[in-house]
């Protein structure tokens, strides 16, 4: 299933959303810059991974998930650092079914291995 993208932002609607998302798999990133870059170069790091991941027809479920600007995810009370998720870094993969998680460097390591699981 090609990969999707979440309007979820750090707003307490946009979090309800992804509380409701049915996908096998949760992908927060970084939120994108006015130029369409992401601020957080670990997520750089691991968007083209991601992409061939989660992007073919045939591949996992996964819907990325915008923590919000620097600014946003820095502040202990963003709400994508609470239950259910408790993102405490980015990026981070969540499997829905599980609440396994890769985070940061995991994610070029494992994660073939991880949506096999």
């Amino acid at each position: 299933m090609p990969i999707q993208e979440s309007q979820a932002q750090a707003a307490a609607p946009a979090w309800a959303e992804a509380q409701s998302v049915t996908a096998d798999y949760l992908i927060f990133y970084s939120s994108r810059d006015a130029g369409g870059k992401l601020w957080c170069p670990d997520c750089v790091a691991v968007e083209e991974l991601v992409a061939k991941t989660f992007g073919p027809v045939e591949g996992p479920a996964g819907v990325v998930v915008y923590v919000g600007q620097r600014p946003e995810w820095k502040t202990p009370s963003n709400p994508f650092r609470a239950g259910p998720w408790h993102v405490s870094s980015i990026p981070t993969i969540i499997r829905t079914r599980d609440g396994a998680r890769l985070v940061e460097d995991e994610i070029l390591e494992r994660l073939s291995t991880f949506v096999r699981e």
